[in-house]
């Protein structure tokens, strides 16, 4: 085994990773209606079936890529998919994980407000 203290870090494993699967480059211009990198967030359980997580939970919108249209035949018109790290490891409600950060639908999350100075 290897020490890795010193290779590159996860945030671009991990976008090399998916940029490799998907075979293509992550957008990296970020939409000015979407959520900032950095944002809090609570991913949320749809209200008409029990998913697309088995709990509801708090992470973070990465920068891995930017915001990036849901084209899938069921999102809402505008509706923006979003990179976000989970601040603990989640199950989705096949029971498949346990995941460290996913690509969310924007209707699943909810932006935290930001703590008044």
């Amino acid at each position: 085994m290897t020490d890795s203290s010193g290779s590159v870090p996860a945030e671009v494993d991990d976008r090399q990773a998916i940029e490799l699967i998907s075979g293509r480059p992550h957008r990296q211009a970020w939409p000015t209606d979407a959520l900032a990198p950095g944002s809090r967030v609570t991913v949320v359980r749809d209200q008409h079936w029990d998913g697309p997580w088995q709990v509801e939970f708090a992470g973070t919108i990465d920068a891995m890529g930017a915001p990036e249209p849901n084209e899938h035949a069921q999102s809402l018109s505008g509706e923006l998919l979003y990179w976000v790290t989970f601040d603990a490891p989640q199950y989705d409600c096949d029971g498949a994980g346990p995941y460290r950060k996913a690509q969310i639908w924007g209707r699943y999350l909810r932006a935290e407000q930001e703590p008044e100075a």
